[in-house]
Parts: C-alpha cells; sequence; structure tokens
C-alpha cells in the first residue's frame, strides 16, 4: 500500500488531470474558437458578416445596412474546399484527440499510484511526466495551428465566401474565443500535474537520505564489528 503522503499528492495529480481531460472535451464540443467581422472593402458596398465558429460548427449572421439577419448554422468541414486549410483542420482534431487521450491516461496513471505501488517503471511518475508533456505539446502546437489557419489562410474569408455572395476583396477582423483561450489552461493543468509529482519524488528521495544519514555518521568500530 502507497503511503499516506503519496496518495494524497497522486490524488492531487488524478485531479488536475481530469480537469484537463473535461476542458479538452469542451474545447471539443464548443464552437466559439473564433469570431470574425467580415467587412467588403469596396467603399459603396455595406456588406458587414459575423461568423463564430469552431472545428466542427459554425454560425453567421449578416448585419449589412445596421440590420442583423436570422444566425444560420453551417458545418466547418462541409465548407472547407481548400486542401491547406482542411489538411490544418483535420491535424488540429487529431492532436486534441490525442491530448483528450494523454489526459485520460495521465487521470488513470496518477489513479493507479494512489491506491498501489506499480512494479513498472512507466506506470509510475514516469509515465505521468509523459502523458502529460504530450498533452501540453500538442495543446501548444493547436494554438499555433489554429492561429495560423486564421491569420495566414484566411481561414474566416474562406467560410463566409459560403455564407454571401460576395467573393473578392474581403477583409476580416477576429477575436478568438474562449474555446481557444481555455487550452492554455489545459496547459496550465499539465504543468500543475507534473509538480506535484516533482514534489512527491523530492520528498520521497529526502525522506530516504534520512534514512540512510545515521549509517553514514556512524563510528567506524561500530561498521566494522
Amino acid at each position: 500500500m502507497p503511503s499516506r503522503r503519496k496518495s494524497l499528492l497522486f490524488a492531487s495529480a488524478f485531479f488536475t488531470s481530469m480537469c484537463s481531460f473535461v476542458i479538452v472535451c469542451i474545447v471539443l464540443a464548443t464552437k466559439n474558437w473564433v469570431s470574425s467581422e467580415i467587412t467588403q472593402s469596396e467603399e459603396n458596398s455595406s456588406m458587414k458578416l459575423i461568423i463564430t465558429y469552431g472545428l466542427f460548427q459554425g454560425v453567421c449572421s449578416d448585419k449589412s445596412g445596421g440590420i442583423s439577419s436570422p444566425r444560420t448554422e453551417f458545418q466547418v468541414t462541409d465548407d472547407l474546399e481548400n486542401t491547406t486549410m482542411k489538411t490544418f483542420n483535420g491535424v488540429i482534431i487529431f492532436l486534441l484527440v490525442f491530448t483528450l487521450l494523454s489526459s485520460f491516461l495521465s487521470s488513470g496513471f496518477t489513479c493507479y499510484n494512489a491506491i498501489s505501488n506499480p512494479y513498472q517503471t512507466f506506470l509510475g511518475p514516469i509515465g505521468v511526466y509523459t502523458w502529460n508533456s504530450i498533452s501540453g505539446i500538442c495543446c501548444l502546437l493547436n494554438l499555433i495551428l489554429f492561429a495560423v489557419n486564421v491569420e495566414i489562410n484566411k481561414l474566416s474569408t474562406e467560410l463566409a465566401i459560403k455564407q454571401c455572395n460576395f467573393f473578392t476583396d474581403l477583409e476580416q477582423t477576429n477575436t478568438y474565443g474562449y474555446s481557444y483561450w481555455i487550452m492554455l489552461l489545459i496547459i496550465a493543468l499539465n504543468a500543475t500535474t507534473i509538480i506535484i509529482i516533482v514534489f512527491y519524488q523530492r520528498a520521497k528521495y529526502s525522506k530516504k537520505k534520512e534514512r540512510e544519514r545515521p549509517l553514514d555518521s556512524a563510528p567506524k568500530d561500530g561498521i566494522l564489528f
């Protein structure tokens, strides 16, 4: 059976891992990744489209002439014809699913260590470090890839073209939503989990050193006999 200290620390790490898992589910399920205002740059045009979307679904509303039209929903993957944009979107979804798996495995490893002492090294702290590092790296890559797809590939403009009859001289102004920014919270939770396990290992090492110290400081005659 694990010590009380180990159980408490790994139970705390299990809690942060589960929070990370839940937040990844929220990120995948919600569509408030970015909200873009699409306008036509021609002087005699008053076309304005507000489009908010995530990885799978989005909504748009036409605010041309100051009058808002009913919000219409659309499927992101169905409206994308550009291969590069589709590839970026697919990679982001894959990385998020892998992040979900990593958070789940981290939860399993920390829970297992909270109630037992695994013999296999990878099932201990090393495994927790591995899965949380992978999860954090995947989230960081998603933050970068999605921003590149929106800002450089003009993803919002591409989606807006499918929702209106304007095809040229479109400008986009982007505001990133909570579904995008809470990936930073996932990274913070991964880091917290790692810090908790590092604290446990350091405490364990210090306790081991304290046990060895009386033997190191014992009289040489006592050691010989």
